[in-house]
């Protein structure tokens, strides 16, 4: 057998991580770029260094991935490694056992603040790194943030302020923050959990925060033996958690679920009736055992089914949570596997028509009024990464604007930046990159806001 097909999942294929930095100038294009595209599109994902395995596919060291598309060009494309203390002989666990968080590997999302990128990972501080993707190094908010930080921060559309939370190993397992549109953290406050799990993502409404309390929970024994130290436990429970947004509030109504667990969710919002509705991608315990040891992780299960991740074996679901009964109901909202849900961001935290998410035949948009799915379709060995929503400057409707995805390939060929008119899934334009590009995780679009390119 081959080096290649003894592999772990994470590094052959399309995961297979790339081995040096390039920068490419005057990229070919198929099709027509937009006009109104000037700006840069980011994605961070994991990428460890040659002849180097982790041990699991989230625990790989950063390497951002961008283009700036200006007047309808495709510029440039960069690859460039996060400059992680970790490298630099700062382990993000300590000789004494504590931890050091400015020591991760900066490998999951890639945001903009108050004209700050910041490169995240939830086990610790983020990056700060610059338009042209130099990291410039570990970034606290002027030394106030003193927990992790997670990978998907929520912007409110309207007040500006970013939303966040950080998980700890030990109590307090959990701790919200604010930060002001301008980029001060000046809110702080523990939120009591029963035990360290695994909260990858969270939602905001106008008025509340959404917690997920499900049952992916550290386990201190399986530490120092390769991968994550987190397994799916029965008996932890699995609720979902409404906070009121009002500063100083610490208190939570939680509403049990079916045992599930959630990495990503679509968006969040109060119906008319004062209810809280969510919409996320749910795994049940059988997709999780599976999509979780195809990516190195320690399953519960003595035989893991054959692997074969394609884009993860989860589903579009609906959670609605009722104050005035104390209970909450569920429902599929799609049949099709998905991940990486993203939505039009002006509506963060308000009601939404449209999701998008990808699998392995390509993008899909979910009108979640019409309850209908139209999928583009990616055939063959390429897939689809996230797909970043663009919208209008003059749209006029929820879903006028363009859709950004990093395609990337099984069989080692080069990448593309895929764009789509978000109204029909029509394709635009394909940028050709001239390197290939392994699948990641998430990204954003940054307008021009006159950076040094």
């Amino acid at each position: 057998m081959t080096e290649e097909t003894t592999a772990p999942l994470y590094l052959k294929g399309r995961f297979a991580p790339v081995a040096e930095e390039h920068t490419a100038f005057n990229l070919t294009v198929r099709g027509t770029l937009p006009t109104e595209l000037d700006g840069r599109y980011l994605r961070n994902g994991p990428n460890p260094l040659p002849d180097e395995d982790n041990g699991h596919w989230f625990t790989g060291p950063g390497m951002l991935h961008g283009l700036r598309l200006r007047g309808g060009n495709a510029e440039w494309y960069r690859n460039r490694w996060i400059r992680a203390r970790e490298r630099e002989g700062h382990p993000f666990v300590r000789e004494d056992g504590t931890f050091d968080l400015t020591a991760t590997p900066g490998n999951t999302h890639v945001i903009r603040h108050a004209d700050t990128v910041l490169a995240l990972c939830e086990v610790g501080f983020p990056y700060w790194v610059t338009p042209a993707l130099e990291t410039v190094g570990p970034y606290d908010f002027g030394g106030r943030l003193t927990t992790a930080m997670t990978a998907h921060p929520k912007e409110d559309p309207v007040t500006g302020e970013l939303h966040l939370f950080g998980t700890g190993f030990a109590p307090p397992y959990l701790t919200y923050h604010r930060v002001t549109a301008e980029g001060e953290l000046l809110d702080s406050r523990p939120i009591e959990v029963p035990g360290p799990t695994m909260m990858h993502d969270f939602a905001i409404t106008e008025h509340h925060v959404v917690w997920m309390d499900l049952p992916v929970v550290l386990r201190p024994e399986l530490a120092g033996h390769g991968g994550m130290p987190y397994q799916w436990d029965d008996g932890y429970g699995a609720r979902l958690g409404i906070m009121s947004r009002t500063p100083g509030s610490t208190e939570v109504r939680w509403f049990d679920v079916d045992p599930c667990y959630v990495f990503h969710v679509g968006n969040a919002h109060e119906d008319a009736q004062g209810r809280i509705v969510l919409d996320a991608v749910r795994y049940d315990h059988d997709r999780f055992e599976h999509a979780w040891g195809d990516i190195g992780g320690p399953t519960g299960v003595a035989v893991v089914p054959e692997p074969g991740l394609v884009q993860a074996p989860a589903v579009l679901y609906r959670w609605t949570l009722d104050p005035a009964t104390g209970k909450a109901t569920e429902l599929q909202l799609d049949d099709r596997d998905a991940e990486f849900p993203t939505h039009n961001e002006t509506l963060t935290g308000r009601e939404n028509r449209y999701l998008y998410t990808v699998s392995g035949d390509g993008i899909a948009k979910h009108d979640l009024t019409g309850g209908t799915t139209r999928v583009h379709a990616t055939p063959g060995a390429r897939y689809a990464g996230e797909a970043v929503f663009v919208p209008a400057a003059t749209g006029r409707s929820e879903d006028e604007g363009w859709l950004l995805s990093l395609v990337s390939d099984d069989d080692g060929k080069a990448g593309e930046l895929l764009v789509l008119d978000a109204t029909d899934l029509s394709e635009q334009a394909v940028v050709e990159l001239p390197y290939a590009v392994p699948a990641g995780f998430h990204g954003s679009w940054l307008p021009e806001l006159g950076d040094e390119d």
